[in-house]
């Protein structure tokens, strides 16, 4: 076993993050492994957004006021407190282009690896990282209010931080529960 097959064979997600968050020179690093998802005819379908500081009380302020008319006020706080979780929130952003022989699905993918890639950077570097989406991410009014231009997407909102306390592994299923041979 090489040691990227035994890093992503550990990898796990981190819910609980403190400062401090990666520095400049981390998150560089991390941007550039993004660069590096596949990306069929070089179209670059991502960009990123990072929050910190007093963006983050923005970023759950956008978030409250994205919930829906129904909403509690335990809700709408929930929201708002929501990107509070974590010194610094990386937001995943796919940017497809028209091209004749790259559908849009195909970039929306490109974008994901990149975030994935991030993510990975972000943990060899000795950062937990979690992966979330959830409604802000759908939401046509946080759309608006993060810049986003038509045909862009959230991909996830990739919390980061300095790991609290590790949570248990997560039980992995069986090989054979989602691989199979064609044909049979």
């Amino acid at each position: 076993m090489t040691a990227v097959t035994d890093f992503l064979l550990n990898r796990r997600s981190e819910p609980r993050l403190q400062a401090p968050a990666p520095d400049k020179a981390t998150l560089e690093q991390a941007f550039a492994c993004a660069a590096r998802a596949p990306d069929h005819a070089l179209l670059r379908p991502w960009r990123y957004l990072v929050v910190e500081g007093e963006g983050l009380q923005a970023l759950g302020d956008l978030f409250a006021s994205a919930c829906s008319e129904g909403s509690t006020s335990q809700e709408i706080e929930k929201a708002r407190h929501a990107p509070l979780r974590a010194p610094m929130v990386i937001i995943g952003i796919a940017s497809p282009t028209h091209h004749p022989k790259v559908p849009e699905v195909e970039q929306v993918m490109s974008a994901a690896a990149g975030v994935s890639f991030i993510e990975l950077a972000l943990q060899e570097a000795g950062f937990g990282v979690m992966w979330r989406t959830g409604s802000p991410a759908y939401s046509p009014v946080v759309h608006q209010g993060l810049g986003l231009e038509d045909g862009e997407s959230i991909i996830a909102f990739l919390y980061t931080g300095t790991v609290t306390s590790e949570k248990p592994a997560v039980p992995r299923p069986e090989l054979s529960d989602y691989v199979g041979r064609w044909p049979k």
